[in-house]
C-alpha cells in the first residue's frame, strides 16, 4: 500500500504522488485536489501568504498554544500549576506524535517547486501526520470553558491549514494530525482538568 493512499508503516512512497507503476488512489486525489484549490485561489496573494507563513511559524514548537495556556492560566487565576501542566501535556503530546507516531511513517513531505516568499523551516521527519495540526487540536480541546469556543478552533483551523499552504504537509496529513489531535484532546481533558 502506498503511503499517498493510506500513509503505511515504514513506505517509501512519494511525496504526494503515486509509487511507481500504481495509479492514484483517493487520498492522492484528495490531495492533489486541495493543493490545485490552495495554488489557484490562495498561494502568490501577499495578505494570504503573510497570514499563513505567521500561522505557521508561530505554531513551531507549540508556541501560539503555550502563550494562550499562559494567558488562561492568568485570566483565570489558575496559576503556574495550571501552565506547567498544560506545557507538559504539550511536550508529551509532540513527543507521541512526532517522536512515536510519525516513526511508523515515511511519508515524504510536498516539494516546492516555486521559492518560498517568506522564510520557513523545513522539518526533516514524516509527513503524516501533521505535528501543526495535531498540537492545535490537542490544544483547543484542553484550552476551551463553557464560554465561546469557536476562536480556539478557527484559530486551529488556520494553522492546520496553514501548512498546506506553506507545501511543508499534504492535505491528508493536517486531517490525520486534526483528527488525532482532537481526539487524544477529548480523552486528556475527561481525566485531567487544567483551568
Amino acid at each position: 500500500m502506498s503511503a499517498p493512499d493510506v500513509p503505511a508503516a515504514k513506505t517509501s512512497a512519494g511525496c504526494g504522488g503515486t509509487s511507481r507503476g500504481r495509479s492514484r488512489g483517493p487520498v492522492s486525489a484528495f490531495d492533489a485536489r486541495v493543493d490545485a484549490f490552495f495554488e489557484v485561489h490562495l498561494r502568490g496573494h501577499k495578505g494570504i501568504d503573510l497570514v499563513m507563513y505567521g500561522a505557521s511559524a508561530v505554531g513551531e514548537h507549540s508556541f501560539i498554544w503555550l502563550l494562550l495556556s499562559g494567558t488562561k492560566a492568568w485570566r483565570t487565576k489558575a496559576g503556574r500549576g495550571a501552565l506547567m501542566k498544560a506545557g507538559g501535556l504539550l511536550a508529551a503530546e509532540s513527543l507521541l506524535v512526532n517522536g512515536i507516531v510519525k516513526s511508523f511513517f515515511r511519508r515524504r513531505r510536498p516539494e516546492a517547486v516555486a521559492p518560498r516568499p517568506l522564510p520557513l523551516r523545513t522539518p526533516r521527519s514524516s509527513s503524516f501526520p501533521s505535528g501543526h495540526a495535531s498540537a492545535a487540536f490537542f490544544s483547543a480541546a484542553l484550552l476551551r470553558g463553557s464560554g465561546r469556543k469557536w476562536p480556539l478552533y478557527v484559530l486551529a483551523v488556520v494553522v492546520s491549514t496553514s501548512r498546506v499552504h506553506v507545501k511543508i504537509h499534504h492535505a491528508s496529513d493536517v486531517v490525520g494530525g486534526a483528527v488525532f489531535g482532537a481526539a487524544l484532546g477529548e480523552v486528556v481533558r475527561r481525566r485531567l482538568r487544567l483551568f
